[in-house]
């Protein structure tokens, strides 16, 4: 509740249009997601006020009309801006605090995307004539694609999810059993579906109809969406429901996935148990251990099974699909790698049967 309280706070010092957005464009994403890009925009609106519209005495006083006049060459200023800025706070004590920030190429372009999207809000509601963040070219980075899960890990993360009672002991073991449900719906939910994390913590119990065997999720931006369950999905999901509907002293009635406290399950709570899932089944690279690497696994593998990725794209509630490319990318380089391992360059196919992977 009190990072509700710090978002509330946060906004009433932003302009109305700001905490529309927010509001609008950010429905069901996490409360740190919203609080995050709020934050991205208030560095923005303070650096136009410091910078490009002096004559403003406070942030909240911007209006659309002065957002329209910014120039291309105030947002590139930005860009250079970001890469290092001091910042002022006030502590406990009231004292005024100054602090030097700086930003990588991944925390510019982060925060230029949560400006860009402020905008084309903006644009699509005929509060600005014109979108000047379209001609904005975004820092290049050269990241290595993150990995999904291989088959084996899958294999080992469900063994540990079905039978933690055999990798766990004493208080671990004990909080195992009390979720173990609960967590085996989630998680082959997540495998199974390629849903967001906040997507699923954010179901409700009337969300779910086992008749059409599907369930709704609001997506980013507020749209809803019918996904479809996998038979292996279904049937968790409908052992978990008759676990939920007898809870007693739940205080969050509607929320299908709740926490041992009887309230909605928070996505940190997800990435805690993940870890601890993963850390049991041997799992231990970074990327994989996080609640992105399920749905990253379940894009890959769908187009590994020859999903049409357009279809992939609308699966997974990417409105572009060039976001959906990246595991295309992603799937066509282990493709590449496979073939060229198995290349002989003597032309000789029956080299290759005979040869192991041994002397690499």
């Amino acid at each position: 509740m009190s990072k509700y309280i710090d978002l509330t706070k946060m906004l009433t010092k932003l302009p109305d249009f700001v905490f529309d957005y927010i509001e609008i464009a950010y429905n069901g994403e996490s409360i740190n997601t919203q609080i995050g890009y709020s934050i991205d925009i208030k560095i923005f609106l303070e650096y136009l006020k410091k910078f490009c519209f002096k004559e403003i005495e406070n942030i909240e006083d911007f209006t659309p009309d002065d957002l329209n006049k910014v120039t291309l060459r105030d947002l590139n200023g930005f860009k250079a801006y970001l890469q290092e800025y001091e910042s002022e706070y006030i502590n406990a004590a009231g004292k005024t605090i100054k602090r030097t920030r700086r930003n990588n190429e991944y925390g510019i372009n982060r925060k230029l995307s949560g400006i860009r999207g402020l905008y084309m809000y903006l644009y699509k509601n005929d509060l600005i004539d014109h979108n000047i963040t379209d001609k904005l070219d975004f820092k290049k980075i050269h990241q290595k694609m993150k990995k999904p899960l291989t088959t084996q890990d899958t294999i080992r993360l469900i063994d540990v999810l079905y039978e933690g009672e055999n990798y766990f002991e004493g208080r671990s073991k004990a909080s195992y059993l009390n979720r173990k449900q609960r967590d085996i719906a989630l998680f082959i939910a997540y495998l199974g579906t390629g849903c967001r994390v906040s997507e699923l913590v954010n179901l409700n119990i009337n969300d779910v109809d086992f008749e059409s065997s599907s369930f709704i999720v609001t997506r980013k931006g507020g749209d809803q969406q019918e996904i479809f369950m996998p038979l292996q999905v279904e049937n968790e999901m409908l052992k978990y429901m008759d676990e939920r509907l007898e809870m007693q002293n739940v205080k969050d009635k509607d929320a299908l996935f709740i926490s041992r406290n009887g309230k909605r399950i928070l996505p940190q709570t997800v990435e805690k148990n993940l870890k601890s899932y993963c850390r049991a089944a041997g799992i231990t690279d970074p990327d994989k251990m996080h609640p992105h690497a399920l749905r990253r696994t379940f894009a890959c593998n769908m187009i590994a099974d020859g999903v049409d990725i357009k279809m992939v794209a609308e699966l997974m509630g990417h409105k572009n699909i060039e976001v959906t490319h990246r595991y295309y990318t992603q799937y066509a380089a282990e493709k590449r790698r496979q073939i060229m391992r198995s290349f002989d360059i003597t032309g000789n196919e029956d080299t290759n049967k005979q040869k192991g992977d041994g002397n690499e």
